[in-house]
């Protein structure tokens, strides 16, 4: 192994200022175009926040609050943040215990009337980290029917209550949003207070966060956003949910400034005390797989860095928070057009914050593959034995479909790396010691998939 001569340049205070100044405006500058790139696409519409400490690097809106009247997103603009809303709920539960009204430890029915005595081993620590076992609502085959309905807690906790356990509390790690549809229902019970009032009183308030409320679906409520989904014929009106179901796993509406003072609040120790914060950005541990998904919060922590985060997806729109507490950097997405876009974007701003580089599809080169070569791609790469990603050669071009989607192309960055342009998406086949093509590893929204040729 070989060491570099390490060289020192010596600047002074005030170059070194002009110099860190000059970075961050090109990566705000860049931070602008990755995202702009995204909605002149039509890929993205809502908002987006950087910010390292108090100094906001980006605060823009993109694309339309309302297609109809072509009335622009602004930073003001109220998206529906999703199960962005679980980490509300999951310090909702940490500020009870802190005032001894419950204990995370303790089973389900300590807090709660009535619940099966399938539940008797589920604690309040198995619902934040997605542990319990308690099958996820709203992956019911009927709730696409009934999901347009209002209807009382009760009866929502009632279409999941009887229903068998997936497996032993503890034993596995599986993402259910009746989980915290029950946390939701234990903060109500434990604090003598609705949800909302609550989370008001308790958050909200304290925190300055005047735009940030649980949506009513038949309120008027200024300077909210209209929700979209793609169609193979464009964009449409997003399909309808009654916002009463989802409560505390997924029904607050929020602003890009609004979350960036949660971020503020709740690593600034203005929210829960610091034992309950370590408690909130631990990853589940109890699970027989490890889970990086701590109360709330997801937490990622690789060559770059740590990085707490959390996506959300609602009828009509997404949302990404993420925060790095390393370099104290806060992202935040707010999209009111359906797909994975606030998530790649969120990723994407994040990297550019820390000083890396993002490479957009329309500025990758593509070199041209013989027939020959592509045809050593050719062939079907498991994930799972339930999802497989297949590549096949169509008119002198490498052509991918994954299990249940539509085929797309893929375009060559050299041998044996590939890139999509439908989505930001990387693809790098890999070789074994015979020089043949064995796997292929996906890279996507800061993830990356490996897929083994069968």
């Amino acid at each position: 192994m070989f060491a570099t001569r390490r060289v020192v340049l010596a600047l002074s205070p005030l170059a070194m200022l002009v110099a860190g100044s000059s970075a961050l405006a090109q990566n705000a500058e860049r931070m602008e175009q990755v995202v702009s790139a995204s909605a002149d696409e039509r890929k993205f519409m809502g908002a987006a926040l950087v910010a390292i400490g108090d100094e906001i690097l980006l605060d823009e809106g993109f694309g339309s609050a309302d297609l109809e009247w072509n009335i622009a997103n602004t930073p003001d603009t109220k998206f529906r943040i999703g199960s962005v809303t679980k980490q509300f709920t999951a310090a909702s539960i940490l500020l009870l215990q802190e005032r001894g009204q419950l204990d995370i430890d303790q089973p389900v029915g300590t807090y709660l009337s009535d619940t099966p005595a399938s539940w008797d081993a589920v604690t309040l620590r198995h619902l934040l980290h997605h542990t319990s076992g308690i099958p996820n609502l709203t992956d019911f085959d009927d709730f696409g029917t009934w999901k347009y309905l209002p209807t009382t807690r009760e009866k929502l906790i009632a279409r999941f209550a009887e229903r068998p356990l997936e497996f032993t509390p503890g034993e596995k790690w599986s993402y259910s949003n009746s989980g915290y549809l029950l946390l939701s229902a234990v903060v109500e019970d434990a604090s003598g207070k609705p949800y909302a009032e609550f989370v008001e009183e308790n958050i909200f308030r304290p925190l300055g966060m005047t735009d940030t409320a649980i949506d009513v679906t038949s309120a008027i409520v200024p300077r909210r956003a209209e929700g979209y989904s793609p169609s193979p014929s464009g964009v449409v009106n997003a399909d309808y949910v009654d916002m009463g179901i989802p409560q505390g796993a997924g029904a607050l509406y929020s602003t890009t400034h609004d979350l960036l003072k949660w971020q503020r609040g709740l690593f600034g120790g203005k929210v829960v005390n610091t034992r309950s914060l370590a408690e909130m950005t631990r990853p589940a541990v109890e699970a027989v797989r490890q889970s990086s998904y701590g109360m709330g919060l997801l937490v990622t922590e690789n060559e770059e860095g740590t990085l707490i985060w959390h996506g959300g997806g609602i009828e009509g729109f997404n949302a990404w928070l993420g925060h790095d507490p390393a370099r104290d950097i806060t992202v935040v997405v707010l999209a009111n057009l359906n797909g994975g876009e606030a998530n790649t974007l969120g990723q994407s701003l994040t990297k550019l914050a820390r000083g890396g580089e993002v490479t957009l599809a329309g500025e990758r080169a593509t070199v041209d593959l013989t027939a020959q070569q592509l045809a050593e791609y050719a062939g079907s790469y498991a994930v799972t034995d339930h999802f497989k990603i297949a590549f096949r050669v169509e008119d002198g071009a490498l052509v991918t479909q994954a299990t249940g989607q539509d085929a797309y192309p893929v375009f060559a960055e050299g041998p044996d790396r590939f890139f999509l342009k439908v989505v930001d998406a990387q693809l790098a086949f890999n070789r074994n010691d015979e020089n043949e093509v064995v796997s292929v590893t996906l890279s996507q929204g800061g993830s990356e998939t490996l897929a083994t040729r069968e």
